[in-house]
């Protein structure tokens, strides 16, 4: 084949090489095509909300801890406020197998090895310990150990780390299932349950304005298999070590820590039983 001929050909197979070796040039960007939609942050959490972690129903305001997170860690990836976008689902649809709909979820997901056998997860951004939440003369009212809090009649959310935490670490039986936190608080209200479980940012809330009757009666040590709160991902998604990176930044900068000290404060009169 003359020169002729052969010179497009090889200017052709050059073009295909550095395209494949060159990375796009969007990589580690907004307009990342490995994005759900390229030039926008899609954010998974639940329906409803909560506070302290998001007040008001309301991701958008920014205005909680989780929220005021994925703004700042926006932020640090280079997204401006109006290109994040939330999508509600269930906490089973969260953290269920499969595809998602989202880059990353943000709902107090706790990282757990059984968990990330079918997500992925950045590192732990938040750990909480457990608060033992209860009405007035419950059984669990003065409880000093585990012994003392296994025979009340314990209630817990599907699917959460609480339920886990009641069956594994305390040794409940019989622990009654709810679809949410919100049927567990209505099931003691009902006098149905004695008592529940909940991170201490959740149950100091909880106490204070949806279930203002009851009180926490005792804090417990966190799930050795719970490493703690991350970011849920699909598993394989090539977008973990980006986010991964700016949540190192925020949290070598104290940013975390400062959202914590604003939005997670827990009273260190609280009684500790530790086993």
């Amino acid at each position: 084949m003359s020169d002729r001929f052969l010179t497009p050909f090889l200017a052709l197979a050059a073009a295909l090489t550095l395209a494949t070796a060159a990375p796009a040039q969007d990589t580690g960007t907004p307009d990342d095509a490995r994005l759900i939609h390229p030039g926008m942050l899609t954010v998974g959490t639940s329906d409803p909300v909560y506070p302290p972690w998001m007040m008001n129903d309301s991701p958008e305001s920014g205005e909680g801890f989780e929220n005021a997170l994925v703004y700042a860690l926006a932020e640090e990836m280079g997204f401006q406020r109006d290109q994040v976008q939330w999508v509600r689902l269930t906490f089973e649809q969260i953290i269920a197998p499969g595809d998602k709909p989202f880059d990353f979820a943000i709902n107090q997901v706790s990282v757990t090895p059984a968990r990330a056998e079918v997500a992925g997860f950045s590192q732990v951004y938040y750990q909480s310990d457990k608060a033992v939440i209860a009405l007035p003369g419950s059984p669990v009212e003065g409880a000093a150990s585990f012994a003392d809090l296994r025979g009340a009649r314990w209630g817990a959310a599907i699917g959460t780390t609480d339920l886990a935490y009641l069956e594994s670490v305390l040794g409940a039986t019989d622990v009654a299932v709810y679809d949410d936190q919100v049927g567990v608080f209505l099931a003691m209200q009902a006098g149905q349950i004695d008592a529940t479980v909940a991170a201490v940012p959740t149950a100091l809330f909880a106490t204070a304005v949806q279930i203002p009757e009851a009180s926490i009666v005792a804090i417990l040590p966190p799930d050795a298999h719970d490493e703690g709160h991350g970011l849920l991902f699909e598993q394989g998604n090539a977008l973990i070590p980006w986010v991964d990176a700016a949540l190192t930044r925020l949290i070598e900068a104290g940013t975390v820590q400062e959202l914590v000290n604003t939005w997670l404060v827990a009273d260190p009169s609280l009684p500790i039983i530790t086993e």
